[in-house]
């Protein structure tokens, strides 16, 4: 059972979340109609972007779409400022992590490799590579330098949890959350600030996160262009390398070319996660991944997790019914939550936002989704609804094992004063380690 602090905290937490949602309800439609939209809450913790390598992530804010507050947080890990190590080097690393010890943490409902190494550590290399020579940009930050030749890193787009209506891509526990995925998977994290319900209903929020795929598809098409423009040849032979950036502009003279992104990412190797119900977002951008199919190139959707996702449907599952009064996001709260997310002439349990199984469910077909990873807690009502979705994507061949952890709760792993147990730091690496089956650039050295 969860632990005599984790329920306090939980009867606290149901009742602010609870206050805050009859508060958003009893306001007018006409009060909080607002197409720009919010992506924070003013009563919020948020973590101030920092943009350079002080616990081995840079982090740095972008808003991308100037008719809405659509924003995104970059993470980029340490480990892509030096170049890839020799095949030697790795190999030795994942020897000696085959011969420390493991515990036992967590049920699997399908087959997961024990045997990937830690992501890389990169402390010592901050004199070498950080923020303190020609790496600098005016305001202080981390900027690559086209002298040295980084490393290319895959891309994960996270969509954060908070019940539609609370939460943000800078707060201060998913700040957090999304330094440790940079580092253990060894990855860029796109951490989306998707508007916020009731100001913006459904669906903006998932319109918010296919705009953010496609901006990756932008960014990686405009630093190609760049690259191509920057090497001059006469007669076949390079004469001069330009760094051509900030020649390419938008109408008020600002650089069109995110150069962390230009000079580090991969969009081939792009990961969807998404939390509780960013993890219902996650699952529509993949389906809309999939039917863009060559369109989205060079973003190519390798894999998603879904981490404890809010499904709901109207033929309520076993575990709706016994946990109902769970902790955290019980099933009252929730469905406030869904009242204030889907507009009123909308509003069913079966909606394809809601239910991932429903029989209007539209898109391409459960066999062409992409590998599916999903994180449930023992005692969380909506874990039911996110097996059988596992279970009916393994049905038509998707890799989809679940990982269910033992005595958590609902964002066992997000919340913010959970995140620094060890069972959420095991969830970290149990992801760390499926993941890196698909974006590995060595096949399946780390598959299970």
């Amino acid at each position: 059972m969860p632990s005599v602090a984790v329920k306090l905290y939980s009867v606290f937490f149901k009742l602010l979340l609870k206050h805050r949602l009859q508060n958003l309800i009893s306001i007018s439609a006409d009060e909080l109609s607002d197409s720009f939209g919010v992506s924070t809450r003013s009563d919020e913790s948020v973590s101030a972007a920092n943009p350079s390598f002080t616990d081995g992530v840079a982090t740095k804010d972008i808003h991308i779409d100037p008719m809405t507050s659509l924003t995104v947080r970059i993470f980029l890990p340490e480990s892509a400022l030096s170049p890839s190590e020799p095949d030697s080097l790795k190999l030795r690393h994942r020897d000696d992590y085959h011969h420390q010890p493991r515990s036992d943490r967590r049920h699997s409902h399908g087959p997961l490799n024990q045997n990937s190494p830690p992501a890389e550590r990169n402390e010592s290399r901050r004199n070498s590579y950080g923020c303190n020579n020609e790496n600098i940009e005016p305001y202080g930050g981390y900027a690559p330098s086209p002298k040295r030749n980084s490393r290319k890193l895959p891309v994960m787009l996270q969509f954060h949890g908070g019940g539609w209506v609370s939460g943000s891509s800078d707060s201060a526990a998913n700040d957090f959350f999304c330094r440790r995925i940079a580092k253990v998977c060894d990855v860029i994290v796109l951490a989306v600030g998707y508007r916020l319900a009731p100001e913006n209903r459904y669906p903006a929020a998932f319109e918010d996160g296919v705009k953010v795929l496609n901006w990756l598809g932008k960014q990686a098409n405009l630093a190609e262009c760049c690259k191509s423009l920057g090497n001059r040849r006469v007669n076949g032979v390079e004469l001069k390398k330009l760094n051509v950036q900030g020649h390419i502009k938008d109408a008020f003279g600002a650089s069109m070319v995110e150069p962390w992104l230009a000079a580090h990412a991969d969009p081939s190797r792009c990961v969807l996660l998404g939390v509780s119900n960013g993890g219902n977002i996650a699952d529509y951008v993949a389906r809309k991944a999939v039917e863009a199919g060559k369109l989205l190139e060079p973003v190519k959707v390798v894999a998603q997790v879904l981490m404890y996702p809010f499904f709901i449907g109207n033929n309520p599952t076993q575990s709706e019914i016994k946990l109902a009064n769970s902790y955290f996001y019980d099933k009252p709260v929730s469905v406030l939550a869904w009242k204030l997310f889907l507009p009123e002439k909308e509003f069913d349990f079966d909606h394809p936002a809601a239910n991932p199984l429903a029989h209007n469910r539209s898109g391409p077909p459960l066999k062409l989704m992409p590998p599916t990873l999903t994180v449930v807690a023992e005692h969380d009502w909506m874990r039911d609804r996110a097996i059988a979705y596992a279970e009916e994507l393994r049905k038509v061949n998707v890799d989809s094992p679940v990982l269910e952890y033992k005595d958590a709760v609902h964002e066992f792993a997000t919340l913010d004063m959970l995140l620094k147990t060890p069972q959420a730091q095991a969830c970290a690496d149990d992801i760390a380690i499926w993941v890196k089956k698909y974006i590995s650039l060595r096949g399946h050295e780390f598959s299970y």
